[in-house]
């Protein structure tokens, strides 16, 4: 009860950090961008640092790749944030009841294991994830229908169920980056990427699908919208 009170603490200030960032201006979005992009870079180079600490030519290779990845993780929130926040809101939903699905589907159900990278997630939790990913659908519809705001970029859409495996695709998604990083602390053999998050590790540890989300959300929509 304890940790679960740091999480649900923890999640609020961020939210509200967020909220604050996202909707004040361009410039303080960019220089939130940057910051957090700087300390997921520590957090993943100390992971990378700890499994290949014997070859360095590999740490630098894997930190370059890590570097451009953040870089267009950046760019993409940032051009996000200059068409439509919108978007960006939605995309954060998507990502927070997906993993909020994994969280209480698989703690409720439980059952088989889905990969021994990660030994806590179970397939009933990756099937709430899909399931509550669908969640933002209904909030979008409702904020289409009672406000005045008409446009809403790859969301845009009069018929709400092609929005359906949209949300399906970046859960999945959501659920590789989770398993892609939960990889890299197997390897490196740690449970967190850090601790700058009370109840939550680091914050490479709470964000890492959406740094992969954001990316495939935006080619889709600049392929299909």
């Amino acid at each position: 009860m304890n940790n679960l009170s740091k999480r649900i603490i923890t999640s609020i200030v961020l939210i509200f950090i967020l909220s604050i960032s996202l909707f004040y201006n361009k410039y303080i979005w960019l220089f939130t961008l940057i910051l957090v992009s700087l300390v997921l870079f520590i957090e993943f180079s100390n992971l990378v640092n700890k499994i290949w600490k014997k070859n360095k030519n590999t740490i630098v290779i894997v930190n370059i790749f890590s570097l451009l990845f953040l870089v267009i993780f950046i760019f993409v929130s940032f051009d996000y944030h200059s068409e439509i926040p919108l978007s960006l809101v939605f995309i954060f939903l998507i990502c927070i009841f997906s993993d909020t699905g994994g969280y209480v589907i698989g703690n409720l159900v439980g059952g088989r294991k889905l990969t021994k990278i990660s030994p806590n997630k179970t397939i009933s939790g990756s099937i709430g994830s899909f399931i509550f990913s669908l969640i933002p659908i209904l909030m979008l519809f409702y904020f289409y229908e009672f406000s005045d705001i008409k446009k809403y970029s790859m969301y845009a859409l009069k018929d709400y169920y092609y929005l359906i495996p949209i949300c399906l695709f970046l859960s999945l998604i959501c659920q590789l980056g989770d398993l892609f990083i939960s990889y890299f602390k197997r390897k490196a053999e740690v449970k967190n990427t850090g601790s700058i998050l009370p109840g939550h590790g680091g914050l490479l540890d709470r964000i890492d699908g959406v740094i992969f989300v954001l990316p495939a959300a935006y080619l889709i929509d600049k392929i299909f919208f």
